[in-house]
């Protein structure tokens, strides 16, 4: 089935039918829902199409790469389009240039989208400016989308760049969420004595070879996309910070390019050599997309460089079901992380090395992208160390606020939540109480919590944790203290109390949010950004009231003052079982 008969099909279903008025707001959350991997909560709240909407269908800010998503989308049939939508872009990124501007005349959901942009750029998020459509783009278009590519990596003000995914592209993003079988293309690399290696690694065979950077530009499949029909994505334009520093060295000193770069994975079905002529058949680069697009863009200047040369590592593998195996782990390779500094520090390690003895059945989890073995290890005794640095933040610094970066966690806050003695059963008790409050964040809403909320889950749930730690307190009557988190579980697991709190501060957390919602709209001059609101310390006042507002209101309801009694009988604590907030800003 074609792309566009496929999303055309997809689109009629009840969810999109339901949620959005027309196909062009379908096709935007079926590329969000499809391409993006976000849920119907998190999909609905990044549309921004309509009446002010400023050529802006969609944002979507994606928190773990540090990326701003600004997506105009053309639900088309077949054929081309002309330079309209190209230039449609080009307005919005003028726009942004000038927010303040921007809000003053865009609708409702953009100008709550604006606020969340301004605080991701204050910490330098790139932006990506993708169009999408199921047509393709005119000769004139094209050249409007290759002469704002170069506008933007000449842009020092802002880290952006612009991304065509038009209708063979859609099919290639869309191919690969489905894990589709990857088509290839045959070529010949012309390669030099000397600076080639064959190899039998095992059962398959390998070959590593310096290219000369005039060689990559030859390569059939980088224009279109076709040469990285498995990679997770595709070229992020030069507007790229990695790309533009790729193609500051080629054009200063491309003779350094071998030593400086980490070369290029591909896999292919046949390679062969002779008489310096490589035969590689059915290839297909998994791990250098960015780089080739960027190579192939400075064609003139490579061309030129007489002495510049690639790593190339090529694989030849006949097994299709290995072949994903190696381009989905190379795909999943990215830059190294402050938290990936972290994973050997000395403290971290102690810590790790104190749990694993204390839960002689669990694992410590310290680098990214490292698993526990399930059958060996209990799951339930399992902790990972970016989950545990943003539970540290949210808990003991009371900052539920950041946990939603781990730059800060693990560069600015690391010494203050990790240079200090921990003991192993406040890491597990942190590790249980947030296991309880994730099972109640599901699709089918038990805990009843707004849908802006459910939208934000991936970090909200930390001003979940945060609440929980508050009601503690509010109990004992401790407050700017914070309780031991083993303590705090121990009390809830005797009194067997443990799902009732959660729901109790789910319910807390909802009212917070919704004050906070109805104190905005009473202001005509303020915009509400639930994402914003998560990132701000008033939400942490909001929740602290909501807490003390639970309280007083359960006092006047027939019953609910015995409950609530009894739960304050059940959960006190001694002044010894709470500490002062670590700082953390």
């Amino acid at each position: 089935m074609e792309i566009y008969d496929r999303i055309k099909n997809d689109i009629a279903q009840d969810y999109y039918v339901n949620h959005y008025p027309n196909d062009g707001q379908r096709f935007v959350a079926w590329y969000l829902r499809n391409i993006h991997n976000l849920d119907t909560f998190e999909t609905k709240a990044c549309i921004t199409d309509g009446a002010g909407d400023k050529q802006i269908d969609a944002v979507y800010i994606d928190n773990q790469t540090g990326t701003i998503y600004i997506i105009q989308g053309k639900f088309y049939k077949g054929g081309s389009i002309d330079a309209e939508p190209v230039r449609e872009v080009i307005s919005s990124w003028l726009m942004i240039q000038d927010l303040e501007k921007l809000q003053d005349s865009a609708n409702d959901a953009l100008r709550a989208k604006i606020n969340e942009i301004a605080v991701a750029l204050d910490d330098d998020y790139e932006v990506c400016f993708e169009l999408v459509t199921t047509s393709t783009l005119t000769e004139s278009a094209q050249n409007d989308f290759q002469l704002f590519q170069q506008k933007l990596s000449e842009n020092d003000t802002l880290s952006a760049n612009f991304v065509l995914v038009d209708n063979d592209l859609l099919q290639i993003r869309y191919d690969e969420a489905l894990n589709k079988n990857r088509p290839y293309i045959n070529h010949n690399f012309t390669i030099e004595a000397g600076k080639y290696m064959e190899m039998q690694i095992g059962d398959t065979k390998a070959v590593i070879a310096a290219i000369p950077l005039k060689e990559c530009v030859k390569i059939p499949g980088i224009k279109d996309g076709t040469l990285f029909r498995k990679n997770v994505r595709q070229s992020l334009g030069s507007g790229n910070k990695v790309n533009k520093g790729i193609a500051r060295t080629i054009k200063n000193n491309p003779e350094e390019f071998f030593f400086l770069h980490n070369g290029i994975t591909a896999i292919c079905s046949s390679v062969k050599v002779n008489d310096n002529i490589m035969n590689v058949r059915e290839l297909n680069v998994v791990n250098g997309c960015q780089s080739l697009n960027t190579i192939f863009s400075c064609s003139e200047s490579v061309r030129k460089a007489t002495d510049a040369y690639v790593m190339f590592r090529f694989y030849e593998i006949s097994d299709v079901e290995r072949a994903d195996n190696i381009s989905t782990s190379t795909n999943s390779q990215s830059a190294v992380k402050a938290r990936d500094l972290r994973s050997n520090d000395k403290y971290v390690l102690a810590m790790k090395k104190a749990y694993e003895q204390r839960y002689t059945d669990g694992y410590f989890v310290t680098k990214r992208g490292e698993q526990a073995d399930s059958v060996k290890y209990n799951t339930a005794h399992t902790v990972d160390l970016s989950s545990l640095g943003k539970w540290l933040i949210t808990w003991h610094s009371q900052r539920p606020t950041m946990a939603y970066s781990e730059s800060k966690i693990f560069d600015k806050y690391f010494d203050q939540l990790f240079h200090r003695d921990y003991n192993p059963e406040n890491v597990q008790a942190l590790n249980e109480i947030f296991f309880a409050i994730q099972s109640k964040w599901t699709p089918d809403n038990p805990l009843g919590l707004n849908e802006a909320l459910l939208a934000m889950k991936s970090y909200v749930m930390y001003h979940h944790m945060y609440a929980i730690s508050v009601l503690v307190c509010e109990v004992n009557k401790m407050q700017d203290l914070v309780p031991s988190p083993a303590v705090t579980l121990q009390k809830f697991k005797d009194s067997n109390l443990l799902d009732t709190i959660v729901g109790m501060t789910g319910q807390i957390l909802n009212v917070a949010f919704d004050l906070a919602v109805d104190e905005a709209n009473q202001n005509s001059s303020r915009v509400f950004s639930p994402q914003n609101w998560c990132k701000a310390k008033g939400s942490l006042k909001d929740i602290r009231s909501a807490v003390k507002q639970y309280f007083l209101s359960a006092k006047m309801i027939p019953g609910a003052k015995e409950v609530l009694d009894d739960i304050n009988q059940r959960l006190q604590m001694s002044k010894d079982d709470f500490e002062s907030r670590w700082t953390a800003d």
